[in-house]
């Protein structure tokens, strides 16, 4: 099911600015491979927030080739840092080509393994946190990243509409993950929530 009308989400890719080459070949790279990523319009949604909250220290929880990881890193001031979480060899090689040639490699840091494993292994808090890991783990990703995010910071979860599986029977342990991360989250006292119905449906909670 289509979240979004693909007119309406044309339409909206349209009204975007030029966007860094990068991202083009990026796009491109995705649609040749059928490989999910967040798109320019959601990119540019993260970019805005990362604007918003003048974020210094970024966590990305699941990067692939660092397509969301770059629209925000392009957001960064020159002391920012994202640090990028991957388990795909490949996918971390093809990231840094990205950034290199972008010119923004000194911004950001790959780390392989298991991305829920690796946030434990660094200390202190984030400005945004964005969440992208298996499906089935997102209500474990939920416990573990809260106490990561400052005050007044973001966790910025994707695929929280699931192509329409979240409103349609489904044992799936993906939909379930979600259907519990997304009860969970609206109901923590620490965090304000908005789903935005944008591709596949972005939540954007505030630490309060």
């Amino acid at each position: 099911m289509p979240i979004l009308d693909p007119d309406i989400n044309q339409y909206l890719t349209d009204l975007l600015p030029e966007r860094d080459p990068v991202l083009y070949e990026m796009e491109r790279l995705a649609e040749k491979r059928e490989f999910p990523i967040v798109g320019p319009v959601v990119g540019s949604l993260c970019y805005q927030m990362a604007k918003a909250t003048k974020a210094k220290r970024i966590f990305e929880l699941g990067s692939g080739f660092g397509y969301s990881a770059y629209w925000m890193t392009l957001a960064l001031p020159e002391n920012g840092k994202i640090i990028c979480t991957e388990r795909s060899d490949e996918n971390i090689k093809l990231a840094k080509n990205f950034f290199q040639q972008g010119k923004l490699l000194g911004k950001v840091e790959f780390h392989k393994g298991d991305a829920l494993e690796l946030i434990q292994q660094f200390e202190g808090q984030f400005d945004i946190i964005l969440n992208d890991v298996d499906k089935q783990y997102y209500p474990r990703a939920l416990e573990l990243v809260v106490p990561r995010i400052r005050t007044g910071g973001l966790l910025i979860t994707d695929n929280l509409l699931w192509h329409g599986r979240v409103v349609a029977p489904d044992n799936d342990p993906a939909t379930q993950g979600i259907l519990q991360y997304t009860k969970n989250v609206y109901a923590s006292k620490e965090l304000l929530t908005t789903i935005v119905p944008l591709r596949d449906g972005v939540g954007i909670s505030l630490k309060l």
